[in-house]
C-alpha cells in the first residue's frame, strides 16, 4: 500500500514538473513588444475566424497611435474602470483578485473577474477568453514577463491600441473615429467614460447606441474620474520612450 501511494505521489510530482517546464518553455517572448506594435493579436485572429465560420465578412479597423496622442481623459477613464491600481501593482492586483474569488465562491459561479490591464493585455495578445485553469496559469506567467520586460506606460500604450472596442474595431484611435468622428487625442471626458464603460463587453455595449447599462457605467466612471483624477493623471503623464 505504501509503495502504491509513493508511486502516485512521485508520478503526480513528475507530471506537474513536466507541465510546468513545458508551460514556461513555450511562453511567448515579449521583448519585441518594447519597440514593436503587433499587427494582429490572438483575439483579432479569433474574431476573424468566427466571422469566416459564420459566413460574415471580416471587418478589421485598426489604427495605431502613440501614447502621447491619446487623450489623458481616456487614460484616466480606462484606469478607473479597469485597473485603478495599475501603477502600484506588479501585474496582479491581489486585493481585487481575493475579493473576486470571495464573491464568486459565495455565489457559486464565476460572475466577476479580477484581471488587471496587464493580464487583459496578455490574454488579448496570446490567449483566448476561455476560463480554463491552465489558460489562466499561462496568462499569469505571461503577465509577469510583460511586467518584467516592459514599462508600465508601454503596457498601457499597447493595451489602448490593441483591445477590442466593437465588431472589428480595435484600439482607441479606431474607436474614437468610428463612434465620435474625432481622433483619440480629442476625446472628451464623457466620450472617454463611454468608451471605458464598453470595455467590459464591447460586443454587447456599443458607444454608438449606448443602452441603460452602459450609460450607468459612464456615470459611475465619470464620478470616479473626478475623485481620482489628480493621482492617476500624474502617474500616467510620462511619455513612452520604449517604442
Amino acid at each position: 500500500m505504501f509503495r502504491w501511494v509513493w508511486r502516485i505521489i512521485v508520478g503526480t510530482a513528475g507530471v506537474l514538473f513536466a507541465l510546468t517546464a513545458y508551460t514556461w518553455l513555450t511562453l511567448p517572448d515579449v521583448r519585441p513588444l518594447r519597440t514593436q506594435m503587433p499587427s494582429t493579436t490572438a483575439f483579432m485572429r479569433m474574431r476573424a475566424d468566427e466571422a469566416t465560420a459564420a459566413g460574415r465578412p471580416v471587418v478589421f479597423v485598426h489604427r495605431v497611435v502613440r501614447y502621447g496622442r491619446i487623450s489623458p481623459t481616456l487614460v484616466r477613464a480606462v484606469l478607473v474602470a479597469e485597473d485603478a491600481a495599475f501603477f502600484e501593482h506588479d501585474g496582479v492586483d491581489y486585493d481585487e483578485l481575493r475579493e473576486s474569488i470571495e464573491i464568486n465562491w459565495a455565489r457559486g459561479r464565476f460572475l466577476r473577474g479580477g484581471s488587471t490591464i496587464t493580464q487583459q493585455l496578455a490574454k488579448n495578445l496570446y490567449l483566448s477568453p476561455s476560463r480554463n485553469p491552465y489558460r489562466k496559469i499561462r496568462e499569469l506567467l505571461i503577465t509577469r514577463r510583460l511586467e518584467a520586460e516592459i514599462s508600465k506606460v508601454r503596457i498601457l500604450e499597447l493595451y489602448l491600441n490593441l483591445i477590442e472596442w466593437g465588431d472589428g474595431i480595435w484600439g482607441a484611435e479606431a474607436a474614437a473615429q468610428r463612434y465620435f468622428g474625432v481622433s483619440a487625442s480629442e476625446l472628451t471626458a464623457e466620450q472617454s467614460a463611454l468608451l471605458a464603460g464598453a470595455i467590459i463587453n464591447p460586443r454587447l455595449y456599443s458607444p454608438a447606441r449606448p443602452n441603460a447599462r452602459l450609460l450607468s457605467r459612464q456615470r459611475i466612471i465619470l464620478g470616479r474620474m473626478e475623485r481620482k483624477a489628480a493621482p492617476i493623471e500624474r502617474s500616467a503623464a510620462p511619455p513612452d520612450t520604449g517604442r
